[in-house]
């Protein structure tokens, strides 16, 4: 294991994603992760789920499936879920499957206030031992037809890697005016909440 690790369990953290942004996180604050692709139908978890469930919710649920569905190709293993739901008021979106549809999900968002909910769910030996979920709150400014083209074409493809259509640590800040929240619950992952998890556990310092 790396040596600037400050894991102390003998194998490293099993991550049910394949987020890039949830790995990188992991690692630089110092956690060995292994990652592990799994099958889980969010939309027809959704299309399934209680429908006044709160978007906040259904990303824990999610992230407890997919924690779940980790720890079942790696038995024994600390496994780690996340998942993440934007929602405005009641309207829960989904990751933009076009540039097209970006643009309209993104005019949508224009000039309103948005919740990003991330949630995460720790497996130990088949049983969910720790979730959570934390909310972040951003603004987005009114966006002109000459502004989204802007972006749209600064940002690329990447509009299609996020549930809301823009990194914020990327380009996507030029759509805001106010946020809310921590920079791990925006990007995903609520580190904040599951650090302490894991030290309680003493698995880190």
């Amino acid at each position: 294991m790396d040596s600037n690790t400050l894991w102390r369990n003998e194998q490293p953290l099993v991550l049910a994603s394949q987020s890039t942004t949830r790995l990188s996180l992991l690692v630089h604050a110092g956690v060995p992760v292994e990652t592990v692709s799994v099958d889980v139908d969010e939309r027809a978890m959704q299309a399934e789920a209680d429908p006044k469930m709160e978007p906040d919710q259904i990303a824990l649920m999610l992230a407890r499936a997919k924690a779940l569905a980790g720890a079942r190709t790696a038995p024994g293993r600390i496994v780690l879920g996340a998942d993440q739901t934007l929602a405005l008021g009641s309207q829960v979106f989904h990751k933009p499957r076009s540039v097209e549809l970006a643009r309209e999900q993104l005019q949508r968002l224009s000039g309103s206030t948005h919740a990003l909910h991330s949630a995460a769910a720790v497996v130990q030996n088949g049983e969910v031992v720790f979730e959570t979920v934390s909310s972040a709150y951003l603004t987005m400014r009114p966006l002109s037809g000459d502004m989204l083209d802007t972006y749209l074409a600064a940002a690329g493809r990447r509009v299609m890697e996020s549930v809301g259509g823009y990194q914020l640590e990327s380009v996507g800040l030029h759509l805001f005016t106010r946020v809310q929240g921590d920079h791990f619950t925006i990007l995903g992952l609520p580190l904040l909440q599951i650090l302490p998890h894991f030290r309680e556990q003493g698995l880190l310092p």
